[in-house]
C-alpha cells in the first residue's frame, strides 16, 4: 500500500503511537512501513480489515488534514464516521458521538433546554430528581466543549458528603475513600471515551475528578467544569467554588433538592444560590422533572409517589400550623 503524499508523522504518529494502536488491536496481523511503502500480512480476513481500516484513517487525514489517535480508537472499534453522519432530523439532538460512534443525544425537553441554555449562558444550574440525565447531559457537553477545543481541561468536582453514612470506616486512602462520591461521573466518561485515551486524560489533568473541597484556593480557566451533587453544599462553599472560575471558564452545576443530605438546620448553598443569582446575566436555570426521567419506567412513578407525599406533608403542616396560629390569636383576644 503507498502512503506517498501523506504526512506519515501525522498518520502514524511519533514513534509510531498511533499505528501501534492497530497493532495492539491486531496483534496476529504484521504491520510495517519503510519510505512511502506500508506493508499489512497476515490470514486474509483480519489482513482486509486492518487493509480497511488503514484506508479509512488515510481518507481521513487528506480529507482534515489531521487524524486524531482518539479517531484511530473509534475506527478500530468499527466506528466509520462517515455511516453516522447525523441526519436533519436528529443533528440538533446529538451532543457527541461517544464510543464506537454511539449518539450521545438530548432526549428530553429539558435535556434539549440544558444544552440551549450552556451555549448561551457561562453558568447553568440544572435542577431535578434522579433519573433526569442531569449529571449525563452536563458531562457530555464538557466533553464536546474538549473535543472542540472550546477548552483545554474538564473539571468534575463534588461535596463528599456522608449521607448516613462514615467515610471513616471505609478501606483505604482519601482518593479510595471518595471514589465511590465520584463513580457518577467516571460512569459517564468511561461511556464517551475510549478507555486509553481517558487515562490519558487522567494522567495529564485534562481531565480531573476531585471533590469540592480541593477546589479552594484555585483560579479555573480555560475549563469546563461541573459541580455535581449541588444540593449537598452549603452556601459558603457554593460561594468558593463559584468565585474560583476564571476568564475563559464555562460551569454546569447539578442538584436534586429533593435529597438534601446536610443537617436539616442548615440551608442547601444550591437553593440559596439559585435565589439569590437567578437574575444575573449569563446565569440560567434549568428545572428537570419526572417527565426527562430516562432510566427504568418505575423511576418516574416513583418520584411522582414521592413528590405526592411531600406536597401532602407540606400541607398537613401547614394546616396545622394555621390551627396553632388561629388558637392562640383566639386566646390573645379572651
Amino acid at each position: 500500500m503507498s502512503i506517498e503524499g501523506l504526512d506519515a508523522l501525522e498518520l502514524f504518529g511519533a514513534k509510531d503511537a498511533k499505528l501501534n494502536l492497530v497493532k495492539q488491536a491486531y496483534p496476529d496481523v504484521s504491520i510495517s512501513h519503510r519510505g512511502t511503502s506500508l506493508k499489512i500480512s497476515g490470514e486474509k480476513k483480519p489482513t482486509q480489515k486492518v487493509k480497511d481500516k488503514i484506508e479509512l484513517m488515510i481518507r481521513l487525514l487528506k480529507e482534515n488534514k489531521e487524524l486524531s489517535s482518539n479517531t484511530i480508537q473509534n475506527i478500530i472499534q468499527d466506528f466509520n464516521p462517515y455511516n453516522h453522519i447525523p441526519s436533519r432530523r436528529d443533528s440538533g439532538n446529538v451532543i457527541v458521538y461517544g464510543n464506537g460512534g454511539k449518539k450521545i443525544t438530548a432526549r428530553t425537553r429539558n435535556q434539549k433546554r440544558m444544552v440551549e441554555l450552556s451555549d448561551q449562558n457561562d453558568i447553568l444550574f440544572a435542577i431535578g430528581p434522579a433519573g433526569t440525565g442531569k449529571t449525563y447531559t452536563a458531562v457530555a457537553l464538557a466533553v464536546k466543549a474538549l473535543k472542540n477545543r472550546l477548552v483545554k481541561k474538564i473539571i468534575l468536582t463534588r461535596p463528599a458528603v456522608e449521607a448516613g453514612e462514615s467515610l471513616g470506616f471505609l478501606p483505604g486512602d482519601l482518593k479510595e475513600k471518595i471514589d465511590p462520591y465520584l463513580r457518577p461521573l467516571y460512569d459517564a466518561l468511561e461511556d464517551m471515551l475510549p478507555g486509553e485515551k481517558l487515562e490519558q486524560f487522567m494522567a495529564n489533568r485534562t481531565i480531573e475528578v476531585a471533590p469540592l473541597a480541593f477546589m479552594r484556593g484555585r483560579t479555573l480557566d480555560n475549563a469546563f467544569i461541573i459541580l455535581d451533587e449541588a444540593q449537598n453544599t452549603t452556601s459558603m462553599q457554593l460561594k468558593m467554588f463559584l468565585t474560583r472560575l476564571g476568564p475563559n471558564a464555562q460551569c454546569i452545576i447539578t442538584g436534586d433538592l429533593s435529597q438534601v443530605d446536610l443537617p436539616r438546620s442548615q440551608k442547601s448553598g444550591l437553593r440559596d444560590a439559585t435565589e439569590l443569582l437567578g437574575g444575573l446575566e449569563g446565569i440560567a436555570t434549568v428545572f428537570l422533572s419526572a417527565e426527562d426521567v430516562v432510566r427504568h419506567r418505575l423511576v418516574k412513578a416513583i418520584i411522582n409517589a414521592y413528590a405526592a407525599q411531600s406536597k401532602e406533608n407540606s400541607l398537613n403542616s401547614s394546616s396545622k400550623n394555621k390551627e396553632q396560629k388561629d388558637g392562640t390569636d383566639s386566646t390573645s383576644n379572651i
